[in-house]
Formats: C-alpha cells, structure tokens, sequence
C-alpha cells in the first residue's frame, strides 16, 4: 500500500454562536476518518478555523460592547474548549482572521483579476434606512421569488434551493432593525463565474469520478444546466462598508471582501500556519504540495450539503483560476434530527456541546452513536435518545467492555498478571474456524468501510465479531473453571483469549473511540495500536495491569436530564427571553422578548421552532379532540394593549437586556426585554408595539418590569418587534 499525503479540513464553524451536536455530526465524522488514515501510516494534517468575519460578528460586538476582535478571540476559547471534549484532534485550529488569511485573499483575488475574471459594476441594493447600512443577503429576509416560500434569505431559498439576488425577494425585511429596505446603487466586485472558462472547467470537475459523491454530482448538472445553457451567475465577492474583515486592495477601505471569499481560504490560512509552527519545532512539510496542483497530494473537504454550492462550484473555480489546486473530494454529510424532528430550542432538542459536558455525559458515547449512524451519502442523520442509551449500553457495555471485565481480573489475581497461551483452536460454539482468525481477515474489510465513511456498517462488523468474542467467553465459562482446581491452566488460555480478542476489537474501534483505545492500551500495557498491529498477539509472559472499569453505562435520566437542560424557558421563569446565533451566522431567536414570566398567567410567546410554549406548571385548556385549544374566555383575559415606547437604554452589567419605558396613553411602564442583539436602543424610540399589560410585576436584577412586549421569531435570524398598523394610538386595546 503506497503512502497517502492528505490535507484534510471541516467546514469552519462561524464565531458567533456555540458548537452544538448537528455541528458534531461532521467534525466527529472527519475526525474518525483522519484517525483511520494516521493508523494505515498514511500523512495526513487536519486543520480547521474559526470563520471570523461578516456582518453578524460585527452588529454583535456593537450590541456587547466590545470589538469584533474581542468577540472572536472568547469564542474561538469556547469553541476549541468543546472540540477538545469530543476529540477533535485538529493538528491546527486556528482564526480566517489572520495575516495568513489576508495575504492568501489578495493574492488569489490579484491573480483572479489578473486573468479577467473579476469585474466591477454598479448594483443595486437594499439598505437599512434604520441602520444606516447596506444590508449583507442574509440580512434580508422575504419571499423567495422562485417558488413563493415566505420568510427566505436573500441568497439563496432554502425550500427550492433557487439562489437570486436579495433585490428580487418579494416583500422584503431587514432582519437588523425589521425596517422595510430601501434600494441604493453601489459599485461591486464580481468573480465572473459565468465565464466560459469557469463553466468548462465546472462540467468535468464535478463529473469526473470521485471528486463528489453521485447525488452531488448530479445535483451540480442542475446548477449548471445543459450543455449550452449555463445556469451560472457571477458571484458578488465584495460588501460595503460597515464590515468586519479584509478591505479589498485599492478601495482605501470602502470594500472588502464578502465572507464565503476569505472564509474556504481560511483552510489554506490554517495550513500555512500549521506549517510554520512545526518548522519552528524542527519539523518540515512542504507546504506548496499540498496547496499547488501537480503533486501526489490530496484536498479533502468534510461539509455539510447546505455549502455544497459554495465548495464545489465557487471554490474549486477559484482555485484553478488562481493556480492553486483544486479538491480531490468533497465529501458532503446531511442534517442532524433528534429524535426524528428537526432540533428545537422549546424541546430541549437543540443540545450544545459544552452542555453534553456539562451534564456529565460520555463524550465517546456521541461518538460511537454517530458511527453507527454515519454512511457515505448525504442522508440525515437522527439522533433518538432512547436509542441511544440502548445502543451505547448494549453495544459498548454489553458486548465490547464486557470481555475484559469478565476476564481480566482473572489474569490479575490468579496469574500475576501475565497473559498465558493462546487457546488452541479457539472458537464459538459451532464455528469452524478460529475467532482470531477471522478477526484478522476482517482487517481489510473494516478499513475499506473506514476509508469510505461506511461507518454504521464498520461498526455493525465490529460488533458482529463482538458478539462472537462473547459468545466464547460464554461457552467456556472462565467463572466456573476458576472454581476447578484442575482447570487453571485452562482458565489462564481462556481469559489470555479473550482479551487478545478485546485487544483486536479495540484496535478496530480506535478511530471512534480514540481515549478509550488509550485506556485500554495503558491497562494492556501496549503502544499505541495502528492498523497493522492486527497481525500481532499479546504474547505470552506479557504483564498486563490490574483492570479498572473502562466504561459506565448511560443512564436514561442523564439524557432526561441534557434535555431539561437546554430547552428554552417557559412561562413560568424569571429569565428573560433573548436571541442567539447559530455558528453559521443564521440567528435563532427564542420566545418573545419578554419581561416578566408569571407562573399562572400570560400567553404562551412563539418559541425558535414556531410551536407554541405553554405555561410552565399549568396544562393550557384543551378539548378532548384539539389537545392544546383554548378557548375565547382564555384569551380574553390577556390585556393586549398598544404602546409607545418613549424611552430605551441599555442595562449596565446585562448582555442582552434592553431598559424600554413604555407610554399606554397615559400611564408609565417599564419594561425589559433580551433584544439587545437585535435592536438599538436609540433605534426603538417612538416605535409603537403591543404590551400584555396585565402580568404581575416581577422584581428583577436590575428594576421591576411591568410588562411583556411581543415579538416574533423563528428558525431564521432576528426578533422581530411587532407593530400595529397606522392609526393605532398608545393605550388602545388589542381584540
């Protein structure tokens, strides 16, 4: 087998939210299939990034205070923290924000232009009159006007999957301040994708057998149409000022470069700087062979299907255009679901993974379920947590860990640790032949499905011999044979079996489960096992240590427990609620921005998946045929009423807390409410918006609120502030 040199990558996760378990599905997939490659002995570097710029990060450090640069340095800490957790073994983890990154960025946009392939011409664009801004396409949200779905970005729809340009959105919005947008013209730079030279290059790209999976191969003929009729459009490459990021050369800082152009150069960035900081440890890796075309080297992405367009359509056109070499594969994953709905904040689904830690729960647990679940196309993948336990506890408690606990003390307290001879001929009740024989010829079968990513059926062959490791174990009854003093000799074959059978499990378990692997070496008292080593035994006379439980079994009220743990709170809690943003840069709102929460009255707000949040402690009034209705009676004791808000202010030592005093035709309220992310406060003043004027006054930290302003929220970014029609005066009731 002839050495691989392989530079490969996971999408680089956005500085403006938490790492949570969809984002884990692809680091631990590619982490698995990078440990696998290092135990075949093959050179392989794993690098990832923080994706640092854009618009988000910038209006997020505005709404804390602080600058961009000190946002992304505490969330790159967050981030490698959870990364760690899990195993990530990245070689290099590293920032796009980064003078690597900006030398990359000029030089491959320098040589982009210098080959006719970057044009400027004036757009047309939406900006924010609120915010006095240019307004990035995911910041306006609409219908898409491709298929008519409501509330789309302005790139792409993520119903049709059209992508337009955000000026052909119907009835558009910006997310920042909810203001309807206005059109102004600007100059922009465009990477001129549509080119015959980048749609040649394209077709036999992505048809050339494995670069790209075969639905996406064939997903990329519908972008591109048929032969003659090019479906590309140019690609806008440049944003206005106010921006975080890299000002494109010679526009004295009015432009810069649009973040899906820096960020794919990140993995470039952080390679560069993974190669210098091995030099500086005395270790050379040529890095130009990686990076350029004509070496025996491969490029292999990890990515979700949703940046599919991007990676292998825009980047590999730019690269080639830009004498860089292009991806040997792209290797795209679909979603994750929990418990066979898509995550959600109200149902606790949507589970960080700082709080998978948090809760106490075995990161290798994830680790193994995800295997067992992951195959190399691009189907979604679910997360069901009854399964879960049962999987984790049967599979890597009932059969794998089982060996050893059920052997080992044997080898410890009656043959001072030493392993004995193997078992002549040892096998399962009817098998004919031996089970170390036929876990070495599944050697190779195993790492083809590694190398593939057919990991559930990796796994299910690992368990499968497993189950027949078990199966001896059973039938020769070490238990008994310790009770029979004329059996010693034959207890000691037995158990000195068994665990060089656990050994070879574990060798074949080891890219998912890389710190139990370390564990069982050290109780084995082995190096660190790589793929050849299935050809070798514990040899006899070989002195093990005293065995130590290697694995607890999940308990179902942990998993209880994670869910409690990260739903949204409910009417009932004293907090407030407040938006977050996802690591992709999409915003996730919660319930309502609300001030106070009273356990026995109020509506129930619209939670991030668009369900109704009942109250907590009480059962909303149902029907015996519409559980969850109720009736006019219930609603007509929530006072509704229209409000001015006549004051703003920001609250000193709150993250997302905004101080609103309200004008109810007359009488005061103060008010406050988790939309700090979403709004100005000098923004809100004026604004008309509708209050629940009768929930009981709650003292908290920082004042007593006197009310709940409404707001709505979803999936998307962005709080949304509700505001009658015109006419409307403070105090008016709302029926």
């Amino acid at each position: 087998m002839s050495r691989r040199r392989i530079l490969a990558t996971s999408a680089l996760p956005y500085a403006n939210g938490s790492i949570h378990l969809g984002h884990l599905v692809e680091y631990i997939q590619t982490d698995i299939w990078v440990r696998f490659q290092r135990m075949q002995g093959h050179e392989i570097h794993y690098v990832g990034a923080d994706d640092t710029h854009g618009t988000p990060i910038m209006l997020r450090a505005e709404s804390e205070g602080i600058t961009p640069e000190a946002l992304i340095e505490r969330v790159w800490h967050e981030h490698k923290r959870d990364f760690d957790a899990f195993g990530i073994g990245f070689d290099n983890y590293y920032t796009t924000n980064s003078p690597e990154n900006r030398a990359y960025c000029e030089e491959i946009y320098g040589s982009l232009q210098a080959a006719g392939l970057v044009a400027r011409r004036p757009v047309e664009q939406f900006f924010d009159p609120v915010r006095e801004m240019f307004l990035p396409d995911r910041y306006i949200k609409g219908g898409c006007p491709k298929c008519g779905a409501k509330d789309q970005y302005g790139d792409s729809c993520e119903s049709c999957g059209a992508t337009y340009a955000p000026t052909d959105l119907v009835n558009p919005y910006s997310t920042v301040s909810g203001a309807t947008p206005v059109r102004r013209e600007s100059e922009h730079f465009f990477f001129r994708l549509s080119d015959p030279r980048c749609e040649a290059f394209l077709r036999a790209y992505t048809q050339q057998a494995g670069h790209l999976q075969p639905e996406a191969a064939n997903k990329m003929l519908e972008w591109l149409g048929a032969p003659g009729e090019s479906r590309l459009s140019d690609w806008d490459i440049s944003r206005d000022a106010p921006y975080f990021g890299f000002p494109i050369p010679g526009t004295l800082g009015a432009k810069f470069f649009y973040v899906w152009l820096d960020a794919p150069v990140g993995y470039f960035a952080s390679f560069a700087n993974h190669v210098d900081r091995r030099a500086a440890e005395g270790t050379a890796i040529e890095r130009d062979h990686f990076l350029k075309p004509g070496h025996d080297t491969e490029l292999v992405h990890f990515i979700g299907k949703d940046i599919l367009y991007f990676h292998a359509l825009f980047w590999p056109a730019m690269l080639e255009h830009a004498g860089y070499r292009t991806p040997t594969r792209v290797y795209a994953h679909g979603f994750l679901t929990v418990n066979g709905e898509k995550m959600s904040k109200s149902r606790g689904t949507f589970i960080t993974a700082g709080s998978y830690i948090e809760q106490g729960l075995n990161p290798e647990w994830l680790r193994y379920y995800y295997a067992a679940k992951l195959n190399g196309t691009m189907e979604d993948i679910d997360l069901n947590l009854a399964d879960f336990c049962a999987r984790v506890n049967s599979d890597l408690v009932g059969k794998y860990v089982n060996i050893a606990s059920r052997c080992a003390g044997f080898i410890g307290k009656r043959f001072g640790g030493r392993i004995g001879a193997m078992a002549h001929g040892a096998q399962a009740a009817g098998t004919p032949t031996t089970l170390l024989e036929d876990m070495r010829a599944a050697q190779g079968t195993i790492a083809g499905l590694y190398d593939a990513r057919e990991y559930g059926k990796a796994m299910r062959e690992v368990m499968a011999l497993a189950d027949r490791a078990n199966q001896y174990v059973d039938h020769e009854k070490p238990w008994e044979l310790a009770k029979q003093p004329d059996q010693e000799a034959r207890l000691h074959e037995v158990c000195s079996t068994a665990l060089n059978l656990f050994r070879l499990l574990t060798l074949y378990l080891k890219p998912v489960l890389p710190r139990l692997a370390q564990e069982v070496e050290a109780f084995l008292s082995i190096p660190p096992l790589v793929w050849s080593d299935a050809g070798s035994i514990l040899a006899p006379g070989h002195v093990i240590h005293p065995y130590r439980h290697l694995m607890q079994r999940v308990d179902p009220k942990q998993t209880e427990a994670l869910v409690a743990a990260n739903r949204e709170s409910l009417p009932g809690a004293a907090q407030p609620a407040t938006a977050s943003t996802t690591a992709d840069g999409t915003g996730t709102a919660s319930a309502a921005a609300t001030a106070t929460r009273p356990a026995k009255a109020g509506p129930a707000p619209a939670t991030a998946d668009g369900s109704a949040a009942g109250t907590a402690g009480r059962k909303a009034p149902a029907t015996a045929d519409a559980p969850g209705i109720i009736g006019i009676e219930d609603f007509a004791r929530i006072d509704l009423r229209i409000a001015r808000i006549a004051n703003a202010e920001k609250v000193e030592g709150a993250d997302k807390l905004v101080k609103i005093t309200l004008d109810l035709g007359g009488e005061p309220r103060t008010v406050f409410a988790g939309i700090k992310s979403a709004y100005a406060p000098e923004a809100l003043v004026g604004r008309l918006t509708v209050v629940v004027a009768n929930l009981a006054p709650r003292k908290m930290k920082f004042g007593v609120s006197e009310g709940m302003i409404l707001a709505a929220s979803g999936e998307g970014p962005g709080i949304f502030l509700l505001s009658p029609d015109d006419g409307a005066l403070p105090g008016m009731k709302v029926k």
